[in-house]
């Protein structure tokens, strides 16, 4: 992949500590997108990611860092076939915890047409065209259409709404993509598609915490994990990724082309790994 790929990991000595190695990639991420470029793209997806981001306005302006919200695109890694006021929809639950303490214009929020959402069995499909051709317009010719993606996984090893096995995996066109059969309720959704997460986003990190995710993050790394850095309880770890051919799971199969990936999860994710040697730079 070039010396251009990072892998990293981050494991926080505990769950309420993730923040702390989240929010400096983002705004690693916020600053390099604004030094080339007057917009910064960032997508989110559900789960317990956005309970992680409600102290990020906090964090800026503990560290007198202007987060030029105007400049902020959101754009949502999936979504449930639900209005934004149902209780499953991810966008309600990033306006509950984040959205709606920061002054990103509404116009700037991306969720789904949900006029779209009344009628018949095909509506995945018509909802994921919609939001591809109003979020990804064809003129639009910026290197990276995301410039940091933020994802969770779950204890089976999805991301967004790619599922181990199922043919969305082997999207090769679409940036958007519909789905009928999500193993996971509800079944109806729309994902952003590998081919955004490989080709088109500069920055990939994966938050995950709690032991359902250690042996997902077992299975996706080499055993050579070395680390880097140890602060309290915390470490920063240098990672090699399985080769593809050994992923079974979508979170470990991600590989963005020309910019970062990242991991972070708490002592009970990284439970199960295990660590070569250790090179302590405090």
């Amino acid at each position: 992949m070039g010396s251009t790929f990072s892998r990293r990991l981050y494991v926080a000595a505990s769950k309420n500590e993730i923040p702390s190695h989240l929010f400096p990639l983002i705004s690693k991420s916020l600053q390099s997108a604004l030094e080339s470029s007057s917009e910064f793209y960032i997508a989110l997806s559900g789960g317990s990611l956005p309970s992680f981001l409600s102290t990020l306005p906090e964090y800026f302006q503990e560290r007198n860092i202007d987060p030029q919200w105007g400049k902020w695109h959101v754009v949502l890694a999936d979504e449930r076939l639900v209005h934004s006021t149902h209780a499953d929809s991810n966008l309600k639950a990033l306006r509950d915890s984040f959205l709606d303490k920061v002054p990103i214009p509404s116009s700037q929020i991306y969720g789904i047409d949900e006029s779209l959402l009344d009628g018949e069995k095909t509506r995945h499909i018509k909802v994921a065209e919609e939001y591809q051709k109003r979020v990804f317009p064809r003129s639009d010719k910026r290197e990276y259409l995301i410039d940091c993606c933020l994802l969770g996984f779950g204890p089976d090893g999805h991301t967004a709404s790619l599922f181990p096995s199922h043919e969305l995996m082997k999207e090769k066109s679409l940036l958007v993509a519909g789905i009928a059969d999500s193993p996971k309720p509800p079944p109806e959704r729309i994902t952003l598609t590998m081919k955004v997460f490989d080709e088109l986003s500069r920055n990939i990190i994966f938050v995950g915490a709690g032991e359902s995710k250690a042996p997902i993050l077992e299975d996706i790394f080499e055993s050579n994990i070395r680390i880097t850095k140890v602060s309290g309880g915390d470490k920063e770890c240098v990672v090699q990724m399985k080769p593809l051919s050994k992923q079974q799971y979508p979170c470990g199969s991600i590989r963005p082309k020309k910019g970062g990936l990242y991991y972070i999860t708490d002592a009970s994710g990284a439970e199960s790994l295990q660590y070569a040697n250790q090179c302590c730079s405090l």
